[in-house]
């Protein structure tokens, strides 16, 4: 019996996140699958809502452009299911599902975004549903485990070593001594942060001190870092992550209690380059700025990696074979299986060891003292960032696709 695929995305957008949407559609059609791909507009929580749209109806021109579009063209949510599977709102996407004959469900995103996956997964099990759930990986945070790396990683990396890399040059055209702190997303994985060091032109250029989640922070120790940095140069670039923390375990920017919860629990981390700003401005007397980087880490389409690109568009494709191999309950994954030359290769992973854990940034590639990122990361990152694509422009500025509003319409086989 004929059976359509629906495909949403939730968690924080990347620059890359549509070329696994646009992956998917091209592999369904490949396929020659006769049924439809609809996608969920906001995820699980506007699929709840009936908020669904064809995606099959996606032209070549169109889908092209979905593979250059930055943020999540669908639409994303921060929807948590319930950890009890009786609770009612299971029975209700599985109705939607039964109504719009979905046989195939994909899902883009995170660790959260894992975490739907699973349980509708081990629902549809223990209710004898035959619908197949794959995961696709997605975020900039590079935080899931058991993949290489995740989609979005590579062009954010990008995107921050080149920024980076602009503001030490911007910094360092006064004699007068300065310090630049740059806070950078990474709430508890510095993937993102140790990217920072790919902004150096030579041994010794700024950044000079590089902080990461993973290794404590104290005040006291940044005071006498920054001395000794001054001793190099008189602009000092210092890169933090979002999420540094100290020995106790409290957040740097919880210093200014600016720190909020989101619908998961999760801190809500920002400030702490404020926090750092005014501690050095206190001790140093020297000008001083923090500059947060925020939402452009993810949104930065004009410094997307053509491999990430590649890489997210085969990680929706392979998803979509999986499901229709009657896969389920399962995530797409990387396998690096060389470094020089770089070399990749997708396979599966059960979602239930993934979600709801975090991959930590390995404490072997972090300098002893913690204030920086030893040159060991370099054959990790370097091929994530490699490649232009072929952009589209139009009067001097990239051109992307977007979703009409009105564009939401429950669909029914």
């Amino acid at each position: 019996m004929m059976k359509n695929l629906v495909i949403g995305q939730s968690g924080g957008p990347t620059a890359v996140i549509n070329a696994s949407l646009c992956g998917a559609v091209q592999a369904w059609k490949e396929a020659g699958q006769e049924g439809r791909v609809y996608g969920m507009l906001n995820g699980i929580e506007g699929f709840l809502a009936d908020q669904v749209t064809d995606l099959t109806a996606l032209s070549e021109e169109e889908l092209k452009l979905l593979r250059l579009t930055p943020a999540a063209y669908l639409g994303s949510c921060r929807f948590k299911l319930p950890e009890d599977l009786t609770d009612a709102v299971y029975s209700a996407v599985f109705d939607n599902l039964r109504e719009m004959n979905i046989g195939y469900f994909l899902y883009v995103g995170g660790n959260d975004s894992m975490d739907t996956v699973d349980k509708l997964s081990r629902f549809a099990a223990r209710t004898g549903s035959d619908v197949r759930f794959i995961g696709i990986p997605k975020t900039i945070d590079n935080d899931l485990v058991l993949t290489d790396h995740t989609p979005g990683f590579g062009s954010a990396a990008k995107y921050v070593a080149s920024t980076v890399r602009e503001i030490v040059l911007d910094a360092s055209v006064y004699q007068q001594r300065s310090v630049t702190i740059i806070e950078i997303m990474g709430r508890h994985a510095g993937w993102l942060t140790a990217a920072s060091k790919l902004a150096r032109k030579y041994e010794g250029d700024n950044p000079i001190l590089i902080y990461l989640p993973e290794a404590p922070f104290e005040l006291e120790a940044f005071y006498q870092d920054l001395e000794h940095a001054f001793e190099k140069t008189a602009n000092v670039v210092v890169c933090v992550s979002e999420g540094i923390a100290d020995a106790g375990g409290t957040f740097i920017c919880e210093y200014s209690d600016a720190a909020k919860l989101d619908s998961f629990g999760h801190k809500m981390l920002t400030g702490c380059g404020e926090v750092l700003e005014s501690f050095v401005r206190d001790r140093f007397h020297v000008k001083v700025r923090s500059i947060e980087l925020n939402v452009s880490q993810r949104c930065s389409g004009m410094l997307a990696s053509r491999t990430d690109i590649e890489e997210s568009a085969m990680a929706g494709a392979f998803g979509v074979h999986a499901a229709l191999s009657g896969e389920t309950g399962k995530m797409a994954a990387f396998q690096r299986t060389s470094d020089a030359p770089y070399e990749l290769s997708c396979y599966l992973e059960p979602v239930g060891r993934i979600c709801n854990q975090e991959k930590k940034f390995p404490a072997e590639w972090i300098s002893q003292g913690g204030s920086d990122v030893t040159d060991s990361f370099l054959p990790y990152i370097l091929p994530l960032i490699q490649g232009e694509p072929e952009r589209i422009m139009e009067n001097g500025l990239p051109r992307y696709l977007y979703r009409q509003p009105d564009a939401a319409a429950r669909i029914k086989p």
